[in-house]
């Protein structure tokens, strides 16, 4: 049914190679024309699933009500010190503002104004009582400070810890952290270096934990999804916008992580990768065509046909989906290891008749007749693998089934067309020797001496490591994708440390405040739920006890916070002798302090850096007094403002918060923390369900991820059945024998299963990247074992040593090195896929070259003659096939 017409296409084609070639240069031509002009990336991965899904409306529906929790940068400014901390972000904040073209709005999600009034209400009574017994402790220390707020009130503050020492109300070795955390600044800044220092550790007396120097800000940026980086500009300006306020210099650093710093970092990995995966795929694919068919002129050809069969596929694909996702761009590197397959087989089939005849005409029209039915079934069925997915909910791949199931048609055509005019018009010498592979004979015959014992062995050992299959796993987590080296992942992966802000959360959508209070009540029993948070909140219990609490200890410390009178700067001169005396002072008391040898030793190098400090330069001073009076300045300004909070009720609540937490239309948000770490697959999935189960509703990263998961596994398991389907009425439509559909089929499975065994062996998980290489493994494996069932139909022995086995050994060789050089990405997703696919692809090929042939046996002529005793020889195969006696 196919061979006349491919073998008269061949022939048209070859007899007029200019006019097929002046028609391919302008389908060429066209179709890089319009993939140029139309070339589109849709890089936004919530897009990559079907949005009918149920789960996927509730995402949908939750982003638009709060969209900025899908599509938020978050900026995590880290300070030397609390004080600088806030300092730095407030000021990073007010800066962003003005970046009109690329954010949209900008929020702090820690301090700010409204936490920086209330903040002695979030606080618990007990947690509450002793901050203030603590301030109302340290007044003596407050009061020069709040009354001369410069380097000379931080001498007089000294010169009052001294007084402690000294009449035994508080020991040295007690003020050693806060000794030795002053001297490292005015020692820093003395000779010239980044210096800072807190005065809220000096008034608590406790080093500050992380989290006390951490600030967040929360930027929605203007996002462009036809760019690979759709956040990029956003985040360029950001890090610009700290670099101009001199951050850095300060010791603050910027990081930025959240939705879109991730996706845009990994698209950037991906796309450093690119120009090796290129190079490397081009450059192997080149050696491996060259050790395939020894000719220059032969491998020009090839790639003459595969660059003409990838600017069509490429715009057809383009046409057919509007704009390519992430996971459907692929179809370029998948064109090149598949595409290349159609283009070898007949290169390696034209170069066995070539050996028989030195007619280029007669041997291009004679591996047409014994090929070309051939490669046509492989590439439908190769097609059809493909193809099965388009109908699957996981558009990514479905979009890249049909763009790949078009280009094997496409491959197909050109390898037929293109590429017999090339080869007539290059003309190629005719082959001095045959193509088989000789030394591989006793092999033959080995195997067929053998056939059963290596039949049941191999079956043994599959079926014997079968049972491995209970502990294969699918990687949920889409961070272990992402390379954890790059800003964005190391900073959540820090982020994910701290309890206050780790987890997978779960979002609720309820129509109510009184509706969300009560719900979130019950999720919180839930012992997989750490906590619930909504926008009640936000409003501290028992405040009306608290603010007596603060009004108490506002009323002790008023004359100290708000002086009648502060003192003038001081001269240059007058601060270097106030240093120097300070100095002598420190010394006087460690030569009266015995015994307490940590406070001693802190106390010295606070005096020696005194000291230092006032023979130094003016410019020293300055810095120092920067160092120690600006975080002062904050101290004392947040203390005066913390010391008069409001009622905080739902209703003075800052507009900015409420927006995060009630819509317009009044539906209020329930954000539901796990207990365990969400970053396990067994834990999340607990919560997943208990939370659910309580609120069917329910949507968020956490029930994304094992929806997602579970989607992507099911249109697996339906493209494949479709897929499986599909091409065993194809192969029975052409073969009309059910045993060799099984015989075609069952190699196939077996490499299935030896993949999945070895992805347990060794450890490799699939996962939402690498469980591509199952349809990659469906559409190679099939192609090649239709070459080796149609030879074996037509009488062939000897295979193994036979050019059909060359053929099909660089073909997997060159689709292994296209995809296996994705083992060396920087990506750990990439370089999963890679490996995955390398197991896949030795797997099938070893199915196809050595267990195949076993399976099928002697071929059915020999066997039909056998069984009616005859001995009678059999036809001679044609070259390309040929038999044992015939490679020799």
């Amino acid at each position: 049914m196919l061979k006349e017409p491919i073998v008269k296409t061949v022939d048209i084609c070859s007899r007029h190679p200019w006019r097929v070639l002046a028609a391919a240069l302008v389908l060429t031509i066209i179709s890089g024309y319009y993939f140029a002009a139309h070339f589109a990336i849709n890089t936004d991965i919530s897009k990559l699933i079907s949005t009918e899904l149920p789960w996927r409306q509730r995402e949908v529906a939750f982003a638009k009500a709060f969209p900025k929790v899908e599509s938020a940068i978050v900026a995590v400014v880290d300070g030397p010190t609390p004080e600088l901390a806030d300092q730095a972000a407030q000021r990073l904040a007010h800066r962003l503002l003005e970046e009109k073209t690329l954010i949209s709005s900008v929020q702090q999600l820690t301090g700010g104004p409204f936490f920086q009034k209330n903040g002695f209400l979030f606080l618990s009574e007990s947690e509450l009582k002793d901050a203030l017994g603590q301030l109302t402790r340290a007044k003596p220390l407050l009061e020069p400070l709040a009354a001369d707020p410069s380097l000379r009130g931080v001498m007089s503050a000294i010169t009052l810890t001294t007084q402690g020492v000294q009449g035994r109300q508080v020991t040295l070795n007690s003020l050693a952290p806060q000794f030795n955390s002053m001297a490292t600044a005015i020692e820093n800044a003395t000779a010239g270096r980044p210096a800072n220092f807190s005065w809220r550790e000096m008034l608590s007396g406790q080093a500050s934990k992380t989290s006390d120097k951490r600030q967040l800000i929360e930027i929605v940026p203007i996002l462009d999804y036809n760019a690979l980086q759709p956040g990029l500009e956003a985040s360029d300006a950001i890090r610009k916008a700290a670099a101009e306020l001199g951050l850095p210099e300060q010791g603050v650093t910027v990081r930025l992580t959240g939705p879109v710093p991730i996706s845009d970092e990994e698209f950037g990995t991906l796309k450093e990768d690119m120009g090796m995966h290129g190079t490397l795929t081009i450059l192997s694919v080149l050696v491996i065509l060259w050790l395939a068919l020894h000719s220059g002129r032969i491998i020009f050809a090839v790639f003459t046909s595969l660059i003409v069969g990838l600017a069509i596929t490429a715009a057809l694909g383009l046409a057919a989906v509007g704009a390519f996702n992430p996971i459907s761009v692929a179809f370029f590197v998948l064109f090149v290891g598949i595409g290349v397959d159609f283009g070898l087989q007949f290169s390696v089939g034209y170069r066995a008749e070539r050996f028989e005849k030195d007619d280029l005409q007669g041997a291009l029209k004679a591996n047409a007749s014994n090929l070309g039915s051939r490669l046509a079934l492989a590439a439908m069925a190769t097609a059809a693998g493909f193809l099965a997915f388009t109908p699957t909910a996981y558009k990514g791949l479905s979009e890249l089934g049909l763009i790949a199931g078009m280009g094997m048609f496409v491959a197909l055509l050109t390898s037929i067309t293109v590429l017999p005019a090339m080869l007539r018009l290059l003309n190629p010498p005719a082959e001095a020797h045959p193509l088989g592979y000789a030394f591989l004979k006793p092999v033959d015959e080995f195997m067929d001496r053998n056939r059963w014992p290596i039949l049941v062995g191999t079956l043994c050992v599959v079926l014997a490591g079968l049972p491995l299959l209970n502990w294969l796993r699918f990687d949920f987590n889409p961070m272990n994708l992402r390379s954890p080296n790059v800003e964005s992942v190391a900073t959540y992966l820090d982020l994910k440390k701290d309890p206050e802000t780790a987890g997978r959360t779960i979002e609720v959508l309820t129509a109510s405040q009184t509706e969300a209070d009560a719900l979130s009540k019950k999720i919180a029993a839930l012992p997989e739920v750490a906590r619930t948070t909504s926008l009640s909140s936000f409003i501290p219990d028992n405040q009306d006890q608290k603010r007596a609490l603060i009004a108490q200890t506002g009323t002790t410390l008023e004359s100290v916070l708000k002086p009648q009178a502060i003192q003038p700067a001081p001269a240059d001169a007058q601060l270097a002798e106030k240093l120097e005396g300070t100095s002598n002072l420190l010394s006087v008391i460690i030569s009266r302090v015995r015994g307490q040898k940590e406070g001693v030793e802190a106390a010295k190098r606070l005096s020696d850096a005194l000291a230092a400090l006032s023979k130094a330069s003016p410019e020293a001073r300055a810095r120092a007094a920067t160092a120690l009076v600006d975080p002062l300045n904050i101290t004392l300004n947040t203390l005066r403002t913390s010391f008069d909070p409001g009622t905080v009720t739902l209703a003075s609540l800052p507009p900015h918060l409420v927006s995060d937490w009630k819509t317009a239309d009044g539906r209020v948000r329930i954000s539901v923390l796990p207990s365990g770490d969400s970053e396990n697959n067994d834990v999340l999935r607990r919560f997943v369900d208990e939370v659910t189960a309580v609120a069917p509703n329910a949507t968020g990263e956490a029930i994304g991820i094992q929806e997602a998961g579970d989607t992507i596994v099911n249109a697996f398991l339906e493209a494949g059945f479709w897929a499986l389907t599909s091409i065993s009425i194809l192969l029975f439509i052409f073969l009309r024998r059910v045993r060799d559909v099984a015989l075609t089929l069952f190699p196939l499975l077996l490499a299935c299963a030896v993949t999945l065994e070895l992805c347990v062996i060794l450890d490799l998980p699939l996962n939402f990247a690498n469980i591509i290489a199952l349809p990659l493994l469906l559409g190679v494996g099939v192609a090649f074992k239709i070459y080796y069932i149609i030879a074996w139909r037509d009488g062939k022995s000897g295979l193994l040593a036979s050019p059909l086995t060359r053929a099909v050994f660089f073909s997997g060789m060159t689709t292994a090195v296209a995809f296996g050089s994705l083992y060396l990405s920087k990506h750990p997703g990439t370089s999963s896929m890679g490996e995955l696919l390398a197991l896949s692809l030795m797997s099938t090929m070893a199915a196809a070259v050595l267990f195949q042939p076993l399976l099928m046996g002697p071929p059915r002529k020999v066997e039909e003659e056998e069984t009616e005793g005859k001995k009678t020889e059999t036809k001679r195969p044609a070259a390309y096939l040929g038999s044992s006696e015939h490679t020799a």
